[in-house]
C-alpha cells in the first residue's frame, strides 16, 4: 500500500487538450483511482470532455463547471482543478442523475444501493461510519431542494454535502460531467468510502438579524420574489441599504444577504439578480409567499471558517484535505473586503481544494452564501 492518499492538478492552459494533458501528467498518470474535477466554462466543453475521457481512459471521472475554482495555492479563475483519490485509501462510484425532474424516492433508492454496491464490492473498509456523499448538481436547474430532499431520505444517515455546478456568474448554462459527457438539468451523487478519518460540515458568518421583510408575492417555482413588505421586491431591498436600485448588483447581494430562520438557525437565501420589467427579485435557493426573510449583520468571514477548521484539526490531526464547496458570493465578499492573502493562507494551511457555486449542499438542505465541505484527516480509522 503506497503512503500517497491524494494527488492534486492545476493548469490554466486555456487549450483544452493541453489542459487535460496537463492535469493527467500532474496527477502521476494514475491507471486507477478516482480523478473529480472542476473547470471554468472558458473551455469549450464538448472538446474538454473529449480530450479528458481520452487521457484518463481507465480512470473514472467526475465533475462540473464552476463560478471560480479553490486550491491550496488560493483562488482560481479560468482553469481546471483535479483530484485524484488513490484506491487504497479510498472506493468512489459515481451515479448519473439525468432528469432532475423527474427523480423520486424509489430512483434515489436504487442510486444509492447501486453505489453502497460498487463501494462495497471494493472490500476496502466497512460501509457504515466510513462513508460519505458528495452531489454535484446543474446550479441554474432551481431543482436542488427536491432532489436533496429526496436524496436525503434514500441515504440511511450517510452523510452528504456538495454544490450547484457555476459558469462565471455568466448565468446562462451550467453543467455536470460523468462518463465522458457533460450534462444539463442533471446532477451527480459520488458516494467515497474510506480508510481515513473524516467529518461532512459547514459553516456561514451570520452574526444576528437586523430587519424583517416579509414575502408578500412570490413565484416559487421560479425563486422570484414580486414583493417584499407589499412592495416591488428590489425597490425595497434597495430602500432598506439606502442605495439606488441601479447599483444593486452581486457584490451588493453578497455583502447585504437575507436569511431564513429554521430551527433556531439563519440560512440565507442569496438574490441572483434584479428583474428590470417587473422590479422583481430573483433568488438561487427556495422563496415562497409568507415567508419572512431577516436582513443579516454578517461577523468576520475568515474567522468563522478558521474557527471552524481549527476545531476540526484538534479532533482529527493535519488534514490530508478540504474537499469544498464554497459559495460564489463568500468569494465576491473575500475579494470586496481586500481579504485574498487571508483566505490563500487559510487554504494553504488546511489543504481545501474545490470550487465557487451556485448553491450548497448539506444533508438534504440546499444553502447559500454557505461553506460546505468534508475535512478528510491524513490519520486513518483503526
Amino acid at each position: 500500500m503506497t503512503r500517497i492518499k491524494t494527488k492534486y492538478a492545476v493548469s490554466r492552459d486555456d487549450n483544452p487538450q493541453q489542459a487535460s494533458l496537463e492535469i493527467f501528467e500532474q496527477l502521476g498518470q494514475p491507471q486507477d483511482g478516482f480523478v473529480l474535477f472542476y473547470c471554468s466554462v472558458v473551455y469549450p466543453l464538448d472538446t474538454l470532455a473529449k480530450a479528458m475521457s481520452k487521457q484518463f481512459n481507465s480512470v473514472e471521472l467526475a465533475g462540473c463547471t464552476t463560478a471560480g475554482e479553490l486550491t491550496c495555492e488560493g483562488y482560481e479563475q479560468h482553469s481546471i482543478v483535479a483530484i485524484w483519490f488513490s484506491p487504497d485509501y479510498f472506493a468512489v462510484s459515481a451515479e448519473l442523475i439525468d432528469s432532475i425532474e423527474t427523480f423520486s424516492l424509489i430512483t434515489a433508492q436504487t442510486k444509492v444501493n447501486r453505489l453502497l454496491e460498487t463501494c462495497s464490492s471494493k472490500q476496502l473498509t466497512e460501509i457504515k461510519n466510513n462513508t460519505f456523499m458528495l452531489t454535484l448538481i446543474d446550479g441554474l436547474s432551481t431543482k436542488e431542494e427536491q432532489l436533496l430532499s429526496i436524496l436525503n431520505s434514500a441515504a440511511n444517515g450517510i452523510p452528504h454535502f456538495g454544490g450547484s455546478a457555476g459558469d462565471d456568474i455568466n448565468l446562462a448554462n451550467t453543467h455536470v460531467y460523468h462518463q465522458g459527457k457533460f450534462v444539463q438539468q442533471a446532477a451527480i451523487v459520488i458516494m467515497v468510502n474510506t480508510l481515513c478519518q473524516f467529518e461532512v460540515f459547514n459553516c456561514n458568518h451570520i452574526k444576528s438579524s437586523i430587519e424583517k421583510l416579509v414575502v408578500t408575492a412570490a413565484d416559487a417555482k421560479s425563486r422570484t420574489v414580486y414583493e417584499l413588505n407589499s412592495e416591488p421586491a428590489a425597490l425595497e431591498y434597495a430602500r432598506f441599504l439606502g442605495v439606488d436600485i441601479n447599483d444593486l448588483s452581486p457584490e451588493i447581494f453578497s455583502l447585504h444577504p437575507l436569511a431564513v430562520k429554521i430551527g433556531g438557525n439563519y440560512y440565507i437565501r442569496s438574490i441572483q439578480k434584479v428583474n428590470k420589467t417587473d422590479l422583481s427579485l430573483t433568488f438561487y435557493c427556495a422563496v415562497d409567499e409568507g415567508i419572512v426573510l431577516s436582513a443579516v449583520e454578517m461577523s468576520n468571514i475568515i474567522t468563522s471558517l478558521s474557527g471552524k477548521l481549527e476545531t476540526l484539526e484538534q479532533r482529527f490531526d493535519k488534514p490530508e484535505l478540504v474537499l469544498a464547496c464554497d459559495c460564489f458570493l463568500r468569494r465576491l465578499e473575500i475579494e470586496q473586503r481586500a481579504l485574498n492573502d487571508e483566505i490563500k493562507q487559510l487554504q494553504k494551511q488546511y489543504r481545501i481544494f474545490g470550487f465557487n457555486t451556485y448553491g450548497e449542499h448539506i444533508n438534504g438542505m440546499h444553502l447559500n452564501q454557505t461553506f460546505t465541505g468534508v475535512y478528510i484527516s491524513g490519520e486513518l480509522n483503526e
